[in-house]
């Protein structure tokens, strides 16, 4: 295992409460459900690579998925597989790394998979392609595979709201990183621990080199992110009112950078090209 894996294993180690309650009741989990429920059917077989602490996973499982968990960190598929249990729900959970994930299992057995979180820590390019293939090698013809990145705008909307002061900070890798936003790149590096951020424009070009129909590509979080809190907590109505608002603007171009995280979705086409099949 590399020095980059070893200090990402650690993190969501000792962060798996965190990201447990992280999303929870948040715009990015409950306007992701709504796109994975689009698609997803009682009995789709669904994988979830790097899927944390379960949120994703149980949800499906619930909805009557055959759902199997695989990430890095084994506290995290200890914790799911709790939860699991607590709930009665079948989820098979297994450690492992995103770059590998196919020598795990069978080839094109699953109808969809999540990769809603490798995306966030493959610092290099050829590590990010390495994880994606891996992925499409175990979806079937015809399934939806669902990749999340997070955007360079998320660092920005993190400082906006939790922390100002960073503007006015002159370390290397805030001046690397406001540089990297006012050049439209992505941001490979330290942040909350070894990240990936993606500049939006980055997602689409990246996605083509791969034998996928784009289905969608839409902000997480739509257009809440930098309202959030003051959005999550209004009454119920209120909230629901702007979700549903939020998902009809989550496609909107001109509107991505308003969100943290950005989801491409993409359903496997049938390719016969020795080039480009996986």
């Amino acid at each position: 295992m590399d020095e980059n894996t070893e200090i990402i294993r650690n993190y969501y180690n000792e962060m798996v409460e965190h990201e447990w309650a992280r999303i929870a009741g948040r715009p990015e989990f409950l306007l992701t459900r709504r796109f994975l429920a689009r698609y997803a059917r009682p009995g789709d077989r669904v994988l979830d690579i790097g899927g944390g602490p379960g949120r994703y996973a149980l949800y499906l499982a619930e909805r009557g998925c055959d759902v199997t968990l695989f990430d890095l960190s084994g506290e995290n598929v200890r914790f799911a597989s709790e939860q699991a249990r607590e709930r009665n729900l079948p989820l098979r959970a297994v450690t492992g790394d995103a770059r590998a994930v196919d020598r795990a299992f069978e080839p094109q057995q699953f109808d969809h998979i999540l990769l809603m979180g490798p995306m966030y820590h493959l610092l290099e390019e050829a590590d990010r392609i390495q994880a994606v293939e891996a992925a499409l090698k175990l979806l079937k013809p015809g399934g939806v595979i669902f990749v999340s990145f997070i955007s360079t705008f998320a660092g920005v909307i993190y400082e906006m709201t939790r922390a100002p002061e960073c503007m006015t900070w002159t370390v290397p890798v805030e001046v690397e990183f406001r540089d990297c936003v006012l050049g439209q790149k992505s941001f490979a590096g330290d942040a909350f621990t070894k990240a990936f951020f993606i500049a939006q424009q980055e997602v689409l070009p990246f996605m083509a080199r791969f034998p996928l129909e784009k289905l969608h590509l839409l902000g997480q979080e739509g257009i809440l992110s930098p309202c959030e809190d003051n959005i999550m907590s209004q009454p119920p109505e209120v909230v629901s009112a702007w979700l549903d608002f939020a998902e009809k603007l989550c496609e909107r171009e001109e509107l991505l950078s308003w969100a943290e995280h950005l989801m491409y979705i993409g359903r496997k086409m049938a390719c016969k090209s020795r080039e480009n099949s996986v």
